[in-house]
């Protein structure tokens, strides 16, 4: 594709090369180490799930037991391996018994590692399978009843009652969405298990929880049939439990989850180690099920300014899209993303911001980008609200975006209401049409502000990539490179629950996800 900014493609292939040796050094690390939450998601494949007498999930219990053991480094598979040969039970009993203080798994005798891998691999190859069939059953649907046009319109669900999201969502579908976010309830990042069940209460949104996915996903799939277009189902992949979330997101057929290389570290002070080596188990398993995921750039722009920190937003873009490479992800699931967030008093700021939103998509052509609305210079007069909100529309279209989560008009003012959904879809259908085809019929100056912006911004992500490289990710992390937050590499949430693996560890649905599913 010709290069409407007339970007240098060796200054983009300098900066791609060097988030690719960024993305490898950091795999080496990741590839010595797991986690108790890596671990809880084999176990949640295996099959285990539910809670014990006190609402622990039964996850939790195993892994609790097993770590306080010091078995951890030797991985969940071989300890449920080992179990299921030595007990005959099931993973799904063998944690029940476990809960009930019947069974200490780390004290049957011992199994060679390869005899344990092959006692658990049917159960490997049934969960795959599941995934598989909930992979096909999204194939079906979009063949048969298909989709909403690009950019689909992404509209979020907020209330805290799953049943009461379920209304509100099948609402906004018949409105014309064409992707319903249910927003996490505050703070459940940082919550080191998966809350069990339905959950009727939450404080600016909704739990994830499985039971909570399987009911909005059974409710999209009822609305779809009855309009006749596929609703994708948007949750988050991120935080203590990132990929436990991811794995309960693929066996419930979600579509697009919110998972991000940095985000939980920037702005969720969970320790940079813990988050690095669960983000890649968590996109194996995204790219494995065919989910898009959703890069948190955006979320640079809330604490740094949108004006000067743009080359970040490009950078973390670069290094998220290497990272989603070594987990084996398709470019068209990778839902990098970028926000409208400049001062609108700056002068000619729509133009920057069409520079940066156009430069995404020629880097990242194939990529399913991801448009966050404004949000930070919303200040509740819902006139100005719309006419910003109106801009964001349009420079969507222009620039080729394919996920477009809307801007309320009343944002900065309350918890969208059905009625403020309906308006902004109606603002972003109405741009939408009027401006299908800007994008192909409009060229820029040369050498003008447009194209001299996009130039400037990519040469100073391509130097920043260039200094992450020689100093390390954990380092420039802890200097504030990124959002202008800083993280000490020993600090944050989550670092007790990381270990070096052992020589004979062994996770195989990650060989099996990279590879296919092996009959």
């Amino acid at each position: 594709m010709k290069s409407k900014l007339n970007l240098d493609p060796k200054v983009i292939d300098s900066a791609r090369s060097c988030a690719g040796r960024i993305a490898k050094t950091m795999q080496t690390f990741i590839d010595r180490h797991t986690t108790v939450s890596t671990e809880r998601t084999v176990l949640r494949l295996l099959g285990v799930d539910g809670i014990d007498e006190v609402d622990t999930p039964l996850p939790n219990v195993v892994i609790d037991q097993i770590k306080d053991a010091g078995g951890l480094s030797k991985g969940a598979a071989y300890w449920m391996g080992n179990a299921m040969t030595r007990t005959g039970l099931s993973p799904q009993e063998i944690a029940e018994k476990m809960a009930a203080g019947q069974l200490d798994i780390t004290k049957l005798p011992p199994m060679d590692p390869k005899e344990a891998e092959r006692a658990v691999m049917p159960e490997v190859l049934k969960a795959l399978e599941k995934i598989k069939a909930q992979t096909e059953k999204r194939e079906r649907y979009l063949e048969t009843i298909g989709e909403g046009r690009k950019p689909y319109l992404y509209v979020i669900v907020a209330t805290g009652n799953i049943y009461e999201d379920v209304v509100q969502a099948q609402a906004a579908a018949r409105q014309g969405a064409d992707i319903i976010a249910v927003i996490r309830t505050t703070a459940q990042s940082l919550l080191d298990y998966v809350p069990y069940g339905p959950t009727t209460e939450g404080f600016g949104g909704t739990y994830a929880t499985q039971e909570n996915f399987r009911i909005m996903r059974k409710a999209l799939d009822e609305v779809g049939e009855e309009i006749g277009r596929y609703i994708r189902l948007c949750n988050y992949s991120s935080g203590m439990c990132m990929p436990e979330i991811a794995a309960m997101g693929a066996l419930e057929r979600l579509d697009v989850m919110l998972n991000d290389a940095l985000y939980g570290i920037l702005f969720r002070d969970i320790n940079m180690q813990r988050t690095l080596v669960d983000q890649f188990f968590s996109r194996v398993i995204i790219g494995y099920c065919g989910s898009m995921f959703n890069s948190g750039e955006d979320n640079y722009l809330t604490t740094d300014d949108a004006y000067e920190a743009a080359h970040t937003v490009l950078a973390s873009q670069f290094i998220n899209e290497q990272f989603a490479v070594l987990a084996n992800i398709k470019a068209e699931q990778m839902g990098l993303g970028h926000a409208f967030e400049m001062d609108p008093d700056i002068e000619n700021g729509f133009l920057y911001e069409l520079s940066q939103a156009i430069m995404a998509r020629e880097i990242f052509p194939k990529a399913s980008l991801k448009y966050m609305p404004p949000t930070k210079f919303m200040t509740g007069n819902i006139f100005r609200g719309q006419i910003q909100d109106a801009l964001f529309n349009l420079i969507s279209v222009w620039s080729g975006q394919s996920l477009q989560l809307l801007g309320m008009l009343t944002e900065a003012i309350h918890t969208p209401h059905m009625q403020d959904r309906y308006l902004s879809i109606e603002n972003a259908s109405y741009i939408f049409n009027n401006a299908r085809d800007i994008g192909s019929e409009v060229e820029f100056k040369e050498g003008g502000i447009i194209q001299s912006r996009a130039a400037r911004v990519l040469a100073e992500a391509d130097k920043l990539l260039r200094e992450i490289e020689e100093e390390g990710l954990f380092a420039t992390i802890e200097q504030g490179k990124f959002g202008g937050v800083k993280r000490p590499r020993d600090g944050g949430k989550g670092l007790e629950g990381v270990c070096v693996k052992a020589e004979d560890y062994f996770n195989p649905f990650i060989p099996l996800m990279m590879g296919g599913v092996k009959k």
